[in-house]
Order: structure tokens, then sequence, then C-alpha cells
């Protein structure tokens, strides 16, 4: 591994470097230059004979004649150069590693486990990059359905598993005012879940799950890598329908979305599903006075009631959002009632910002 620090025309075993048999000659060792330190040290050599040439066993030193007593005007270049180069190969892997890990380690909480998360790592196996059946089987597993019961009645939304210690995000919509929360895996087993802080402003919620053990945690993303066109997948429990898969393209970005911070509303599941506002317009029942606006990930995937606070995913299975609101073409419970392909999702990069507060109490205590 040595090699990779060496300097090309330097340190040669049977002829080193002009400067290093004059040194070698000298009656008092030169002291090092401050300027041009040599980095690694010289490797260790025997003095040669002073007739002019080497000793013949490969190790001498030649005796420098006038012609040899300056460098080549190349070599003083190279050495130059050298630990500019070695600087700018450091400054490279450090970008490439910031790059690589911009969100690998999460606030801890209690214990030494930190969120799962990657910008560049594909969860689904190499070959099956954009399969809808890889995806689903990849990230289904990090996946849960959300159950709140409240004094208004009960909400079914959905949650995306962030750590193996039971650490689930969800929307603050879906567990507003709950009196109790519980959680079904992919699997089928059901498990109380602690509300362990909300912030109604961003519609965003922490959980933990009681009692669980071997949860797959999701991989977060990059939403900040979106692009209008991408390929994604939307997991979720829509009307309770635990671990519905939908798929469909990412329609826009940053839009305005506005959606209520009033308990009672946040409860709206049925008919139309969640009330919000969109371009200045109402739509699925009347917000209220107060409501909160966020950037949103537009996207054609087909949501309904109960996809809330589910997975919208990359085509690599990384998670790149938290669905939260959706348009239906009634206000009503009649029979055309759903999705119309208009779909709304918070960055996953709002949540990682989120996370600190979230897990501190969030900002509604």
């Amino acid at each position: 591994m040595t090699e990779s620090f060496r300097r090309e025309g330097e340190y040669d075993s049977a002829y080193p470097h002009p400067h290093q048999g004059a040194q070698q000659h000298a009656s008092t060792p030169a002291a090092p230059s401050p300027v041009d330190p040599e980095w690694p040290p010289p490797p260790a050599y025997r003095p040669g004979p002073a007739q002019g040439a080497g000793d013949g066993d490969g190790g001498g030193t030649a005796l420098l004649t006038p012609a040899a007593a300056e460098p080549a005007p190349h070599a003083r270049r190279r050495r130059s150069r050298g630990p500019l180069g070695l600087l700018a190969a450091v400054a490279i892997v450090a970008a490439a590693i910031g790059g690589g890990t911009a969100y690998g380690i999460q606030e801890l909480t209690g214990k030494n486990e930190a969120v799962s998360s990657s910008t560049t790592t594909s969860v689904v196996p190499t070959g099956k990059t954009g399969s809808v059946a890889a995806i689903a089987a990849a990230v289904s597993p990090s996946v849960v359905e959300v159950q709140a019961t409240s004094d208004s009645g009960q909400s079914t939304g959905s949650g995306v598993i962030i750590t193996s210690g039971g650490e689930v995000v969800t929307n603050n919509h879906v567990v507003a005012g709950a009196s109790s929360v519980k959680v079904r895996t992919s699997t089928g087993k059901t498990y109380t879940a602690q509300v362990v802080g909300t912030d109604s402003k961003k519609d965003l919620a922490l959980l933990k799950v009681q009692g669980a053990t071997g949860l797959k945690a999701a991989t977060l993303g990059n939403s900040a890598g979106v692009r209008v066109g991408d390929t994604v997948v939307a997991i979720g429990s829509p009307e309770g329908l635990s671990g519905t898969v939908t798929s469909g393209i990412v329609s826009a970005l940053d839009r305005d979305v506005t959606v209520s911070t009033e308990e009672g509303r946040q409860q709206q599941q049925q008919g139309g599903g969640w009330p919000f506002e969109f371009g200045g317009r109402q739509f699925n029942g009347d917000t209220g006075s107060s409501t909160t606006t966020y950037k949103a990930i537009q996207t054609d995937a087909s949501l309904n009631p109960g996809n809330s606070g589910g997975a919208l995913i990359d085509a690599s299975g990384n998670i790149i959002g938290i669905n939260s609101a959706m348009y239906s073409a009634s206000s009503s419970s009649s029979s055309d009632a759903g999705s119309i392909g208009l779909g709304f999702a918070i960055p996953i990069n709002t949540v990682k910002s989120d996370l600190a507060t979230l897990r501190a109490g969030g900002t509604d205590n």
C-alpha cells in the first residue's frame, strides 16, 4: 500500500534523487527543507563509493557529475505537483464519502440505533431496479397500518418503520387527538404504539411500537434528487386494506399543499378523504381556520383514504416521501369517490430534518 504515496521518479533504489546523493557526501547533513518536506521519508540505503558509479549491488549511490547536479525541469515539476495531487485525492475521497452519507446517522434516542438512510444504495436486488414487484417485496415489511382511536371515532392510516427498535413515522392527522394507537405489521401482528411527538405544522408524527422485535427499517432516500417523471411506488392501507401497492410517476414538485391542524378535522378519513387546499381552492371538505402549508411531491400513483402516512418509494426502493393528501372527485361517500391521480407526499428530507424535534416531543407539546 505504500506505493500509493510514492511519486513517480523519486526514491529509486538504484539511482536515488540527485539531491539525496549530494546530501550523503556532504560533511554535515543538511537540515530538512521546511518548504518541500519528504513524505513519506525516503527509504534507507547505503552510500556508494566515490568513484562515480554504484557499487554494483543495486544499493549504491552514484557520484554526482556537473551534468547531473541539477534535476531535469520535468522532475522538479513532478516534485512540486506531488503533494498537491495527494491533497486533491484526499479531498475527492472526502467529498464522495460526505455526499454518500449526508444523512447516514440520526440523533439517537436512548440507545445506539440509527435511521437506515442512504442516497445511493439500491434496496431492490441488482437488475430489478424499477420493478414494482421487487420494490413491493423489499419495502412492504417496513410499512404498517395505523389504527388510532379517539373520542370522535377511529381513523385508519399508514406508517413507515424507520428504526429496527420500532420508531414509526406517520402523518399527524392520522393520530391527532388519539387516546390509543395500534399498528399492524405486514406479517399480521398487532402492537400497541405510543405517540412520541407530533408536529402539526409539517403534518408529521413519530410513534414507538411497544414490545416488537425483528422489525425491518426502511431506507430513507434523498428527496432533493427526485425529478418530475421519476417512477414511484406507494404502499399503504387504503380503506384498511393493508399492504396495498400502487405505482405511477412524480407529476410535479414543490406543490404548496395546505392542510388543517385542527384535531376534529384531522380525523376525517371517510368519503372524499383528507381535506386540503391547493391553488386557493379547498378539496375534500373544509380545512377550517387553523391550517399549515408545506411543500409536497405530487404523484399520480393511486392514493386513497388510509394511505396517509404511508410510503412513497423511488425505483431503487428508497423512501422519498410520506403520503399525506389526495384529491377525490367527490366529497361524499358515493361510488365515484376515490383517487383520480392527484396525490401528495411530504418529502423525506423534511421528515429527516424534523426527526430530532419529534423525538423530543414535537412542537405541539
